[in-house]
């Protein structure tokens, strides 16, 4: 995993993918989220804030959602997310 040597925080910008490739969730570096489901662009957005290994998502339509990277590995609520690129 690459921490952020400013402040210890998690690097989670970039693409992260289901292993069926299903649920694609880009972490952009202004802070914002885009999640696409299957063939639906932009199912989910918001915003999100990493502390240390730990992700607080909070959607646009004002439901909240948590997450944590443990070996590389995107834990989201009931998700595994991996590093990848979109299948889109």
């Amino acid at each position: 995993m690459t921490e952020n040597a400013a402040d210890g925080d998690a690097d989670v910008v970039g693409m992260w993918v289901t292993a069926d490739g299903h649920i694609r969730q880009e972490l952009r570096a202004d802070g914002r989220y885009d999640e696409a489901r299957g063939s639906r662009d932009s199912a989910y957005t918001g915003r999100y804030t990493v502390t240390g290994n730990h992700i607080d998502y909070v959607d646009d339509s004002g439901f909240t959602a948590t997450g944590d990277i443990r070996d590389g590995v995107l834990y989201h609520e009931h998700l595994v997310l991996y590093r990848g690129e979109s299948q889109a």
